[in-house]
């Protein structure tokens, strides 16, 4: 990755951070507040990926951790929407 592309991922994932935060905060809109809740994990997971944004990196680096968040966030989801029915079957036997 050259010197102008690693700065140019680097600012995009702080751009996406910042906005996030925008669209969590701003009063106007609850559709806004949604996509900022959704968008601020995909940032904070995405923020991992700085670390590699410099110049000599190869993009296939760059790939290879994202699937690695991407799967993380695949088996975060999963466990928390198993836990979720497990509560769920839970609350129902105490009836």
């Amino acid at each position: 990755m050259t010197a102008t592309q690693a700065k140019w991922v680097e600012r995009i994932i702080i751009g996406l951070c910042v906005a996030s935060i925008l669209f969590i905060f701003q009063p106007f809109s609850i559709q806004l507040f949604s996509i900022g809740c959704v968008t601020v994990v995909i940032g904070a997971l995405a923020f991992n990926l700085v670390p590699l944004c410099r110049e000599g990196v190869p993009v296939r680096s760059l790939v290879r951790v994202s699937i690695i968040i991407l799967i993380i966030l695949g088996v975060a989801a999963a466990l928390g929407v198993g836990t979720a029915f497990m509560y769920v079957a839970y609350l129902e036997t105490l009836r």
